[in-house]
């Protein structure tokens, strides 16, 4: 990373097995990273563990889902760090089951966490980051928006919708200085994927061409790359990180 200047980041869900690495990288490449949590007693456990390891991020709850929650966090963070450089959108749940049994909660829930925070959180940065004329917005989809999912209409939506809403916001700000892009990871070896049985997994892993799950590090090293400097003239675009189980 060029170091510039410009150095307040803050992810979303930091405290799940992608946001922490996000976090980590983030921190080795010398920003000031926030991590955004709903949960107090997760937070806690977690900040200590990567106290223990050496970093140290600074912490901010608020329930992404909800706008004045996000609201009032960014405002503290202004005050009390500075203006959000970097956003990733990497908050995000599942409430999976086929469409039929499907209820309108389960629904609600998912498309208010991992679609509606995209907004509420975009809607509350921008503003500075024009003022500055500057600003990365990362939004972390997935290969099931891209795709076809037994059981995940509503997460599907959610991340189809994410990197529609991605490429308008990015024509809107290009002029200034913000880039807005997604990344859409297929499987990946989170704490989630690897607590299911083995078998399931197998069958997971012999989709995937590569043969293998991918990497919470490579994600992380994404975003690292989007944050970037030298990613400057890249908005608008979709980063397929799937180990070749979709292509298009």
């Amino acid at each position: 990373m060029t170091q510039t200047e410009h150095t307040v980041a803050l992810v979303t869900g930091a405290t799940g097995g992608l946001g922490t690495h996000m976090v980590k990288r983030l921190l080795d490449d010398g920003y000031r990273v926030i991590a955004n949590y709903r949960s107090p007693e997760k937070a806690e456990a977690w900040l200590k563990e990567m106290q223990a390891e050496g970093y140290e991020p600074a912490m901010y709850q608020a329930d992404v889902a909800d706008y004045e929650e996000v609201g009032a966090m960014v405002k503290r963070i202004q005050e009390e760090i500075g203006v959000i450089d970097i956003l990733v959108n990497n908050a995000g749940i599942t409430r999976d089951s086929a469409f039929r049994r499907m209820t309108p909660e389960s629904w609600d829930i998912v498309l208010k966490t991992n679609l509606y925070s995209v907004f509420n959180c975009c809607h509350h940065v921008i503003e500075p980051m024009v003022d500055q004329h500057y600003g990365r917005i990362i939004n972390i989809s997935s290969v099931n928006g891209q795709r076809a999912q037994f059981g995940q209409v509503n997460y599907a939506a959610a991340k189809a919708g994410m990197h529609g809403f991605t490429k308008t916001l990015a024509v809107e700000v290009a002029r200034k200085g913000i880039t807005v892009n997604t990344i859409s990871p297929g499987y990946i070896a989170t704490d989630m994927v690897m607590a299911v049985a083995e078998e399931v997994r197998a069958q997971i892993i012999k989709g995937i061409p590569m043969g293998r799950l991918g990497g919470t590090g490579e994600i992380a090293h994404l975003v690292s790359f989007l944050a970037s400097e030298e990613a400057a003239f890249i908005t608008g675009a979709n980063y397929a990180i799937n180990g070749g189980q979709h292509v298009h």
